[in-house]
């Protein structure tokens, strides 16, 4: 296999997943919807890309291969994924709490 697409293949598996995810938060809730709304959805959605690529990299050069070749890419996936969905999970609650705030 391609080197850079088997250090890729967990996002390139999870890109079609995580657009679905990106859309979800970026229209929900759908008012207000204003330009420091837009530039935080946006930030989040970057913070969660950049942590999830961080992540399957560092697992992916780190993994054991004494368990198979296949391990670093299981390791790399289930890490990245559950980085990605921390990071939209504390933005999804910090957003809700400042909406919360900036609504009262």
């Amino acid at each position: 296999m391609n080197p850079l697409v088997e250090l890729n293949l967990s996002l390139i598996l999870f890109l079609p997943w995580f657009a679905i995810l990106g859309v979800l938060f970026w229209l929900f809730p759908r008012q207000p919807r204003d330009a420091a709304r837009r530039v935080f959805d946006a930030v989040s959605l970057l913070l969660s890309l950049a942590a999830f690529m961080a992540s399957i990299w560092w697992s992916f050069h780190n993994a054991d291969p004494v368990h198979g070749a296949m391990w670093k890419q299981v390791l790399a996936t289930a890490l990245g994924y559950g980085v990605f969905l921390a990071v939209l999970t504390v933005a999804f609650l910090v957003r809700m709490r400042w909406l919360r705030v900036r609504g009262a």
